[in-house]
């Protein structure tokens, strides 16, 4: 997990999820197997992990206070979080937000 800087993740134009957590957050670690299966439903959405932590400055940008946390982004814009998100369906659901964006943009 590496940071990038703030204006880079607000320059990507496709369809990403950031996630914002730690390698040794319990939270996180359960809920890889849901994200991962949800986001292989959508091979085409980038999936960008950032280790979050105390000095760490996207996940104070994006105030993220509990891990892990998903940030929806299309044309740079958040259409959805999920803070420590309880299944898979939650994670689709949001997936689906951003599809949805990216049928009315190629309307």
């Amino acid at each position: 997990m590496s940071e990038p800087a703030r204006d880079e993740i607000d320059a990507i134009r496709e369809a990403t999820v950031i996630e914002f957590g730690a390698a040794y957050c319990g939270h996180c670690r359960a809920a890889q197997p849901l994200i991962a299966a949800a986001l292989g439903a959508h091979p085409g959405v980038r999936h960008i992990k950032v280790e979050d932590g105390p000095g760490r400055r996207l996940g104070r940008s994006f105030r993220v206070k509990l891990w892990p946390t998903l940030i929806f982004l299309r044309q740079g814009q958040e259409l959805a979080r999920l803070v420590r998100p309880g299944g898979q369906t939650e994670v689709e659901q949001a997936l689906r937000q951003i599809d949805a964006a990216a049928t009315k943009e190629d309307s």
